[in-house]
């Protein structure tokens, strides 16, 4: 199947193609605007074919010395690759790259803002001056892109919004968990990540979701092949459903995940970090004086991870 696009306003489109899903919007002089978009997808028609062509190594730990050769997978083992000696593939970084490729696009003049949303993992531009507000889905499975895209209801109600600077150092938000589209080690409803690049943000948010975790018999887990066969998680047990824990529990996994995400945050990968589940949640603040922001302006765009 080819790859598709729709424009949803004069400053969104839809861009699609197997199980790439991006909502690119972006703000500014509407030529710079236009040309921007059209560019992101010349890009983006090209991209899952690259993808699919490395895909066995792609699906490979990044211990493993081969690097791929084409730009989006370097990406995603380069930013899966600082996480060494921890577990993962390069597709723990799939999304966040690809949206990360897109971005680049609307980096010139005339462009203030954009975001590439790839299922809720984002790429941001800000020139000068700018900001943009990002809502949060405490349960990413809970968010519907379907309506999101035919704008129904309104503006979507979300369990917390920041906002982002063009001063401050993040340009990716990702977010992962047991309930969303990749398989998760952990317990986690959500953990959202604010990092330097997207592909870093994927990385670290799959890399504290499987640290948000505790056992419990009750935890349902199976062989990640036999959820799906191609999972490049081999049979590592991935969680599949997670009962009602005891309070104790929950802050116990909480925990365990902060601490992981505070080691990350001083080397570096990590700026920020909220981590929920069950209904307690945690966050991992900036090392900066400046926290996140909660005035949100009316001038700031929206987009929701």
């Amino acid at each position: 199947m080819p790859a598709e696009r729709t424009a949803l306003d004069k400053s969104r489109w839809h861009f699609n193609h197997g199980p790439i899903d991006i909502v690119a919007e972006a703000h500014g002089d509407p030529y710079a605007v236009a040309a921007a978009h059209d560019a992101a997808w010349a890009r983006f028609v090209h991209v899952l074919d690259e993808l699919v062509h490395e895909l066995p190594l792609l699906r490979l730990p990044v211990t493993d010395r081969m690097r791929p050769r084409n730009v989006v997978a370097r990406r995603m083992w380069d930013a899966c690759a600082a996480f060494s000696p921890t577990f993962i593939t390069p597709m723990a970084a799939v999304a966040g790259s690809v949206a990360q490729e897109l971005i680049a696009f609307y980096e010139r003049p005339g462009v203030e803002r954009a975001w590439i949303n790839n299922g809720g993992d984002i790429a941001l531009h800000l020139a000068p001056g700018q900001s943009a507000r990002v809502g949060v889905f405490a349960d990413i499975a809970r968010f519907d892109l379907r309506s999101h895209l035919a704008g129904e209801g309104g503006i979507l109600t979300t369990d917390g919004q920041f906002e982002l600077r063009a001063d401050q150092p993040v340009r990716g938000v990702a977010t992962s968990g047991w309930r969303g589209r990749s398989f998760s080690l952990g317990i986690a409803d959500s953990v959202t990540v604010l990092a330097a690049t997207a592909a870093q943000a994927d990385a670290a948010a799959t890399v504290i979701a499987n640290a948000v975790d505790v056992d419990d018999e009750a935890i349902a887990r199976r062989p990640a092949n036999e959820c799906k066969d191609d999972s490049d998680l081999g049979d590592m047990l991935v969680t599949v459903d997670v009962p009602v824990l005891a309070p104790a529990q929950v802050r116990s996994a909480l925990d365990t995940g902060a601490v992981c995400a505070k080691v990350l945050q001083k080397g570096g990968l990590v700026w920020a970090a909220l981590l929920v589940c069950q209904g307690q949640w945690r966050l991992v603040e900036p090392l900066c004086s400046k926290a996140l922001g909660t005035a949100l302006p009316r001038s700031v765009g929206s987009v929701f991870a």
